[in-house]
């Protein structure tokens, strides 16, 4: 499959996974439309971060998922469909729940719905390792059952079965694609790892939520490598696929490490008001990516100390990017 000339759409384009993913295909000389999240300020996201030339090669459109017009509008002549747009923060769908599953359930399901009347060719749903919950074994396998431990984990599970369902009973050509934790540059200090970086090079203790979690790491250029691969591949259809590292480190250990590449010994403690409720956090992720490699032949390519080491570089380049080290939900 080429990518040359190819309408391609990306919904949450201006996110951190989204902008990457948006780069590489118009790099690949796609024809891309960039959904992004209307909002009075003209802000774009992450596309801002983009190199002009990349820029003015997209055409970039505002709306809002949650309104079926505008994304039937945004879906005509569409031949493949990366769809990323989401209400991500975890924290966040404590506060405000209905909200993410009138974006993540009800905006995904209009967009499929606009997808199969325009009858595209791909459409490539992005999951969240989070819809697992707390690993029952490792490493996780696609088989692993479903755990609603947060509202934003619940609202995805919906979302992910509404886009199989669309597979199964209109031969929509779907595939879920479930990334686990991706980091790298432009990712905002919503995340853990730029949080830390952003406190150690500021100086002082680094105040996180619970040490203990263990999650697996992925970094952001072989996440975007797999959204790639299972477009391309006609095996993907029909299919849930893993994409991540196949390891794990807790956020303690995490903490340490960038401590260490940031060359400065850091106090990290925990603070009380970044901590989640007891049963809603997710204690242990770990990919079983056998099935990415099998059907797509990917696999990653990025160390954690290399990718660590890119991302420093990057926020240490982008420091007013981080307005403060307050807690961002």
């Amino acid at each position: 499959m080429g990518w040359n000339g190819k309408k391609v759409l990306v919904t949450g384009a201006g996110g951190f996974i989204g902008s990457h993913l948006t780069e590489r295909l118009v790099r690949e000389g796609a024809q891309v439309t960039a959904f992004v999240r209307y909002n009075s300020r003209g802000d774009r996201g992450s596309l801002k971060f983009l190199p002009k030339d990349i820029l003015s090669e997209l055409k970039v459109e505002m709306g809002d998922l949650k309104d079926p017009c505008a994304v039937q509008k945004i879906t005509r002549k569409q031949e493949t469909v990366f769809h990323l747009a989401a209400l991500i923060g975890i924290p966040y769908s404590y506060v405000n729940p209905v909200d993410y599953v009138q974006t993540n359930a009800l905006g995904t399901s209009y967009l499929l719905q606009a997808c199969r009347e325009e009858n595209i060719e791909k459409f490539i749903h992005t999951s969240t390792s989070e819809v697992y919950g707390t690993a029952q074994y490792v490493p996780i396998d696609e088989n692993h059952p479903l755990q609603g431990q947060s509202p934003y984990s619940a609202s995805k599970i919906s979302a992910d079965q509404m886009a199989l369902s669309f597979f199964r009973a209109f031969e929509t050509p779907v595939t879920v694609m479930r990334p686990f934790n991706t980091y790298g540059p432009r990712q905002s200090a919503r995340a853990v790892i730029p949080t830390i970086i952003y406190q150690g090079l500021k100086g002082g203790p680094i105040k996180l939520g619970s040490l203990a979690p263990k999650r697996d790491l992925n970094f952001v250029e072989d996440t975007v490598d797999g959204f790639i691969r299972i477009a391309e591949s006609p095996k993907s259809v029909g299919e849930v696929i893993n994409i991540g590292s196949s390891k794990e480190i807790s956020i303690g250990e995490l903490a340490e490490k960038i401590s260490d590449l940031l060359g400065k010994k850091h106090e990290i403690v925990e603070d009380s008001d970044r901590i989640r409720p007891e049963a809603s956090e997710v204690g242990r992720l770990q990919a079983d990516i056998q099935k990415a490699k099998t059907l797509l032949n990917w696999e990653p390519r990025t160390s954690l100390t290399e990718g660590l080491t890119k991302t420093i570089e990057w926020v240490k380049e982008q420091m007013s990017f981080f307005p403060d080290d307050s807690y961002q939900v």
